[in-house]
């Protein structure tokens, strides 16, 4: 059922846990040249700023790579990990501000056809159960970075859904050993139930 496409206003806020938390529940819907196929955020990870060790913008590092995360909130940021694996980020931050929030897992909801294209003989629980995986499901691309989330091509829809606080689990984000004490730091949300399942 189609919902509320979220706009600019509503993807900009200052503290990136509670933008990380806001997207559980979302539905990230992405209209590709081989078909549509949307599915429903369940994983989330923060990443908070010039501060943060772990953010590809700590220390305000402005790159070809990283410039994105400095835009105001609302442009989804993708970028190659290891070169292998496409992940996609949502741009949470007001403008030179550089906070996002990576999207690591959806539950597919529609599209399943074209899902199953192009995830072949991959179980339908694990189509889009990690980051990478979200991208190759969806069909999101490197074409995709910078994209305004607001367009007819790739965007949020708000549907009502709230994740009941007790089913919501908060660890430390993973891959960030690297970031000293901020590799610590609680700020990976996953709906248990809902993260992985079909």
């Amino acid at each position: 059922m189609p919902g509320k496409k979220l706009i600019r206003k509503d993807y900009v806020d200052p503290r990136p846990t509670r933008a990380a938390r806001f997207f559980l529940g979302k539905f990230l819907c992405v209209q590709a040249s081989d078909g549509y196929a949307e599915g429903m955020i369940t994983e989330t990870e923060a990443y908070g700023g010039p501060q943060d060790a772990a953010s590809h913008a700590f220390g305000n590092r402005r790159t070809a790579r990283t410039e994105i995360m400095f835009a105001p909130g609302g442009v989804a940021y993708v970028y190659l990990c290891y070169g292998l694996h496409r992940l996609f980020n949502i741009v949470t931050g007001p403008k030179d501000i550089p906070q996002a929030v990576l999207v690591r897992a959806v539950q597919i909801t529609a599209g399943q056809e074209v899902v199953r294209h192009r995830r072949p003989q991959v179980a339908e629980k694990a189509w889009a159960n990690g980051p990478g995986r979200v991208c190759a499901a969806l069909g999101i691309g490197m074409h995709h970075n910078g994209h305004d989330l607001g367009s007819e091509i790739i965007w949020i829809e708000d549907r009502g859904i709230v994740p009941p606080a007790r089913e919501i689990k908060r660890t430390p984000r993973i891959g960030v050993d690297y970031a000293g004490i901020w590799a610590l730091k609680p700020w990976r949300f996953v709906w248990e139930g809902k993260r992985g399942s079909s």
